[in-house]
């Protein structure tokens, strides 16, 4: 990627909040490049707008190597780089809760942490204070979740790898993390189970 600005790399970027990044990245625009896990058709509009897409599999470590390695192959240097991927997992009676835990924690952990090793040369070009890191956490890494324990202790442990990196990287990188609550809805969901999610969150706003 050739361009006299360094690109912003936004990863799990194929939807909802991970694609509305990248759609305000380009209307500003800035090179980017993103991860997808599943090719859809707002891949292929992010490719028309000259994103660049490449696909990758955070729950498998050489996945996430690869990836790694492709940006590093591209870039010269990065502006920022934006762990958005992820996945929403409840404990299941169907599935073995190390498998659920494990998951949780390749995606939410593991790619961010080796991610940041990996990239952090190129985000340090940029100069002093230059480079951005950010991690989306969640909401539920305080409050904790009955139904996605797994979940919630995986992006508590991003949030604390916030502060780490932080202190890691300064001065070159700043790292910080975002932790929405109720963004979108679930698909598919009805008004009801959409209301109850409401009903969750809003004793935390108001507190």
């Amino acid at each position: 990627m050739e361009r006299s600005v360094f690109p912003v790399v936004i990863t799990g970027a194929g939807r909802r909040i991970g694609l509305a990044l990248a759609h305000h990245i380009l209307a500003r625009d800035l090179p980017l490049l993103i991860s997808y896990r599943t090719r859809n058709a707002e891949i292929d509009n992010l490719e028309a707008l000259d994103a660049c897409c490449l696909q990758a599999d955070f729950s498998q470590e050489a996945s996430i190597e690869a990836f790694a390695a492709e940006v590093t192959h591209r870039c010269r240097g990065l502006r920022a780089l934006i762990h958005n991927a992820s996945t929403w997992q409840a404990e299941a009676p169907d599935k073995p809760l190390i498998t659920t835990l494990e998951e949780m924690l390749r995606i939410h952990v593991h790619a961010p942490y080796l991610l940041n090793h990996r990239l952090a040369p190129l985000l340090c070009e940029q100069g002093v204070a230059g480079g951005d890191i950010i991690h989306l956490t969640d909401y539920v890494a305080e409050r904790g979740s009955e139904k996605h324990i797994a979940y919630a202790a995986s992006k508590a442990a991003l949030d604390n790898m916030t502060r780490s990196f932080a202190r890691k990287f300064a001065p070159y990188v700043k790292v910080n993390a975002i932790a929405p609550g109720l963004i979108l809805p679930n698909e598919p969901a009805d008004a009801a189970s959409n209301q109850r999610a409401v009903s969750k969150l809003l004793p935390t706003v108001q507190n």
